[in-house]
């Protein structure tokens, strides 16, 4: 089977990934991933960022089944459902604006600069040996701090469903895969 440049994009989510562990700065790299498959779906494109250009579908594909770390069962109705996934995106825009609200504190001077990674929403991992920008503002380190724990969480938590069902069954609830969906059905006029 031929490849293509696209089937190798799972190299851009690990280096992302490694480049957060290292300089906390790139997490802001992650908007990409946030805003192009938007864009892509609301360009007319439908889903096709999320079944050809996801990196991080790709590389939950190469662990899971090139790699054999997936037990490659159905993942359960219940992830599949319209509840569950509405349900997480709900969850996933709290957490994601909450952390804008801690970066709006810090760019107000109501907080200072904390310098974790939430894991999980919950586990405060100290990540400071990868802050190392004294020059930029505390508030552009806040949102770097607060997106690459979304990043990590989520990718956390692809890896788990990975590991337990399918490879890509992450995809089955994937927040942005829900809007691209909901995008492509308010286009089409079937919501």
């Amino acid at each position: 089977m031929k490849k293509n440049w696209y089937d190798n994009l799972w190299i851009v989510s690990l280096i992302y990934l490694l480049l957060g562990f290292f300089n906390i700065l790139f997490a802001w790299a992650g908007l990409f991933c946030f805003f192009i498959p938007l864009v892509v779906s609301v360009a007319g494109g439908g889903k096709i960022y999320c079944n050809r250009y996801c990196g991080r579908g790709q590389l939950f594909a190469l662990f899971g089944g090139r790699f054999g770390l997936s037990r490659k069962k159905n993942p359960p109705k219940f992830l599949k459902s319209r509840w569950f996934r509405y349900g997480f995106l709900i969850f996933f825009f709290t957490m994601f604006f909450l952390m804008l609200w801690n970066t709006w504190l810090v760019f107000a001077g109501a907080r200072e600069l904390r310098q974790v990674v939430k894991l999980l929403w919950t586990f405060k991992l100290p990540w400071h040996w990868a802050y190392h920008a004294a020059s930029v503002k505390p508030w552009v380190a806040q949102f770097a701090f607060g997106f690459y724990s979304v990043m990590l969480t989520s990718t956390v938590l692809g890896f788990i469903t990975m590991l337990l069902f399918k490879p890509r069954s992450w995809c089955v609830y994937c927040p942005i895969g829900t809007m691209t969906q909901l995008i492509c059905k308010a286009k089409c006029g079937k919501m």
